[in-house]
């Protein structure tokens, strides 16, 4: 296969989740992003994102005759699609590393993952959590946990109201807190941000403030008093991570990794309903605090989720496989 100038890889990896792989794509390697007339899940490229020239949109037929040097994998329908696009089996053919982004489903404690009865496609987990809670059976694994953009520190929390980011709500239901949402409301206003947002119906102190662009949705989101995270089921969502950099102090459900993402100096964390709404309601009357808390929040998001030690770590396992 060709390899990339200057001892570079050459990593393909469909366009998947837009601020994970905005994060990825940073690194010093070239990355193929594969591109369809149509587009859609298996052809967006770029999707005109601001990302670096390195990040490449390419078809499938580039694919077949330039090569790559490793794929990182993050559906399984893309095993097939990618020896229906080239002929190249992922583990055997080509190095490859599928990159686990979700909690597991249903009898939860006894979940095995797809990968776990084989050894040539490592696991990377994207949460410690995940990692515990996956039965990964012989396969190999690894935690590199999320690198984040740094959108700058905006945090005004002008607003005595929570900032809510959550796509679907109406759908996913319970698994990301949806049915919480009116207890909150009734100690602060709920400003929430997302996908499908404006199906929600739990009268006017929830205000669906629709699916902004990205700069938007930062300087919209740091007027807020504070960053609400009500999950029980869904992996670490990084838009948590990007309020922290904001400045924003948190209240979030004690569920998944957020005990380990939000120190006790930068929020608060329970189980206990009631213990966050009275959270809530200190933060929105003590905006002293709230600038505090939020102040150390910005500093431990960026220390834990820096773009340097992500972008590292995967340089590290990507090397390693190529060259093993």
């Amino acid at each position: 296969m060709q390899r990339a100038k200057d001892d570079r890889l050459r990593i393909l990896v469909w366009h998947m989740h837009g601020s994970y792989t905005g994060a990825f794509v940073r690194g010093r390697h070239e990355y193929l992003l594969p591109a369809l007339p149509e587009g859609g899940k298996w052809g967006m490229g770029r999707a005109g994102r601001d990302w670096p020239a390195s990040a490449r949109e390419v078809s499938p037929r580039e694919l077949r005759e330039d090569g790559f040097d490793a794929v990182v994998l993050q559906r399984t329908e893309e095993f097939e699609l990618l020896e229906e696009w080239t002929g190249l089996r992922p583990g055997r053919d080509v190095p490859a590393v599928f990159l686990e982004h979700n909690t597991p489903t249903g009898d939860v404690p006894r979940t095995r993952h797809f990968l776990a009865d084989r050894t040539d496609v490592p696991v990377v987990h994207v949460t410690h959590f995940n990692q515990l809670m996956w039965d990964s059976g012989r396969a190999s694994t690894t935690v590199i946990e999320h690198g984040v953009v740094d959108p700058g520190e905006r945090y005004t929390g002008e607003e005595g109201s929570a900032g809510v980011v959550v796509n679907e709500p109406v759908r996913r239901g319970r698994a990301v807190g949806t049915d919480l949402l009116p207890a909150f409301a009734e100690v602060a206003p709920l400003h929430v941000y997302g996908i499908g947002v404006e199906k929600l119906a739990f009268g006017d102190r929830v205000r669906p403030k629709g699916d902004l662009g990205q700069e938007e949705l930062y300087t919209d989101l740091a007027r807020c008093r504070l960053y609400l995270h009500t999950p029980r089921w869904t992996s670490l969502g990084l838009s948590l991570i990007e309020a922290m950099l904001l400045g924003m102090p948190v209240v979030a459900v004690a569920a998944t990794e957020a005990a380990r993402a939000v120190p006790r100096e930068a929020g608060f964390v329970s189980a206990d309903i009631s213990e966050l709404t009275n959270a809530v309601r200190e933060l929105v009357s003590e905006p002293e605090l709230a600038h505090r808390m939020g102040k150390s929040a910005r500093e431990f998001a960026l220390a834990r989720y820096g773009l340097d030690a992500f972008l590292h770590n995967w340089d590290v396992l990507l090397e390693g496989l190529v060259h093993s």
